[in-house]
């Protein structure tokens, strides 16, 4: 982190000695046309992803949580997408996406919808990553909140039943209060992740169309090892950095706060 630090404030090929240039490399990065839709996509990024990607895993352990067979084996397939390597889990969904033969269109087709261009469309392309992005994370975070649901005494399903609650107010007012810890720190380990989304933009759109997945993270890369520019691409870390640190500092604060009442 401290060389960073450093390296934002420097003209470094790490070739030739580092030359002191001040705040030029953060001038040259606000410059970039780049650099708003940067930050626009990534911010809408963990957006969709908070949407689809921190609920639908807690949805799926209180439904897995419920079931009364087949636990083991539906944990594995839940889990399955989480032991595929990154790289090969985003090729298996750029095939998906394939605009001719891919599974999804084929899909549209069988039920006479007209096929979509996924990740060659502004209006699909993003989605088409947090899709990407939530199956495979899916598992863990599944995992880890049916773990956490395990954990709640029984007896107050119990009750709950006995005063005649369904599931989705046993879910309201018994699960969700006693899983309130760990829904926040997935919340806080969310928004970091998704902040830092690079893998789905570098293998599926390279960050088009028409900047329109670029993210924060795949253009620092572009800066340090496209361009050669590793000041301008640690200037762009150091402005990740300082925005997930305030975010970590406000959700503690604030988490501190509720455990204290």
């Amino acid at each position: 982190m401290v060389r960073e630090v450093v390296l934002s404030f420097q003209q470094n090929n790490f070739v030739d000695p580092g030359k002191w240039v001040g705040f030029d490399n953060f001038r040259t990065v606000f410059a970039d046309p780049a650099f708003g839709a940067a930050w626009l996509n990534t911010a809408a990024f963990s957006g969709l992803a908070l949407v689809i990607g921190y609920a639908v895993p807690f949805v799926l352990a209180v439904v897995l949580n419920e079931l009364k067979h087949a636990k083991a084996y539906l944990r594995f397939v839940v889990y399955l997408p989480v032991m595929l390597p990154p790289a090969v889990a985003v090729l298996l969904f750029k095939w998906f996406y394939d605009p001719g033969s891919g599974l999804f269109n084929q899909a549209l087709d069988v039920v006479h919808l007209p096929p979509l261009s996924w990740l060659d469309s502004t209006n699909t392309a993003l989605i088409s990553l947090v899709i990407v992005s939530t199956w495979m994370n899916l598992g863990t975070g599944t995992l880890i909140y049916l773990a956490a649901l395990q954990s709640i005494p029984g007896d107050l399903y119990e009750s709950a039943e006995l005063d005649g609650a369904g599931l989705l107010k046993r879910v309201w007012h018994v699960t969700i209060p006693q899983t309130k810890l760990i829904l926040l720190v997935m919340l806080l380990l969310q928004v970091v992740a998704t902040m830092q989304v690079f893998v789905e933009p570098y293998l599926l759109t390279g960050g088009g169309p028409e900047n329109a997945t670029v993210t924060v993270a795949y253009l620092m890369y572009q800066y340090a090892f496209n361009f050669g520019d590793f000041g301008g691409g640690s200037a762009l870390g150091l402005m990740l950095m300082v925005v997930l640190l305030v975010f970590s500092a406000v959700y503690l604060r604030i988490s501190r706060e509720e455990a204290e009442r």
